[in-house]
């Protein structure tokens, strides 16, 4: 796809935008109902906020000689079947002639940092573990490796990057959590799930609720950026391209 880069940051900045505008659409129609949810949870309840995401993921797939017949995105077609689980519900996957191509997983997080991030931390290493295990039992047909990716947005703001000491009551946690920020360990965990080979390609972007809704977004490790997460599943579709 020629002009990759430029089209990709346009697009990242134009999701990032529809993703705080959602929120804040939908924080303003329950407060309006009187059914306003506790805390953060009020802007999250309605779904929808990753979908400039997933638009832009699936232009990516059809650039790259995909069919749109063979990208689903509606809930009740992003089904695949588990092995610790009957099934899982993904954001995206790409099935082509029975094959299961690509499958990608879109979260994101904003406030209430300590314990959401462990539960989207077990929650990514969870759906992992049973992705691959589902595979190994040919769940999805062996012909194919398909390529799993997992994009994170994470809210930028003073909690988040604030310095976090870990607590240690028996053992010392690794050196790498000792006083990182919640955005820090969210790169970490990004990193690893690579590392491991749970996922062929991670994005993690932070971006500012003021500023936002202009698409203001941020990518704090190099290794870890849109492009390169794009450029990986362009890749691998490419050899199965129409």
């Amino acid at each position: 796809m020629k002009h990759l880069d430029s089209f990709v940051e346009r697009g990242v900045q134009e999701a990032v935008a529809k993703f705080w505008a959602v929120r804040t659409t939908q924080a303003a129609n329950q407060v309006s109902r009187g059914r306003a949810d506790q805390g953060a949870r009020s802007a999250v309840t309605g779904g929808a906020q990753m979908d400039g995401f997933a638009a832009l993921l699936c232009r990516l797939i059809r650039e790259a000689g995909i069919p749109e017949a063979c990208i689903f995105t509606n809930k009740k077609r992003v089904i695949l079947p588990g092995f610790f689980r009957a099934t899982k519900q993904w954001d995206i996957i790409v099935v082509s002639e029975g094959r299961l191509l690509a499958t990608i997983e879109l979260k994101s997080h904003v406030g209430s940092f300590g314990n959401n991030l462990n539960n989207r931390a077990e929650e990514a290493m969870g759906s992992a573990l049973d992705f691959w295990t589902a595979f190994r039992e040919n769940a999805f047909n062996h012909a194919v490796r398909p390529w799993l990716g997992y994009v994170l947005l994470l809210e930028d703001s003073e909690k988040s990057q604030k310095r976090v000491k870990p607590e240690e009551p028996h053992f010392k946690v690794f050196p790498e959590f000792r006083d990182a920020s919640y955005a820090r360990r969210y790169e970490l965990l990004c990193r690893k799930l690579i590392l491991e080979r749970h996922y062929q390609a991670a994005a993690f972007l932070t971006s500012p609720e003021q500023h936002g809704q202009r698409g203001v977004y941020s990518e704090p490790a190099d290794d870890l950026t849109f492009q390169h997460f794009a450029r990986s599943l362009v890749a691998h579709l490419g050899v199965y391209a129409q």
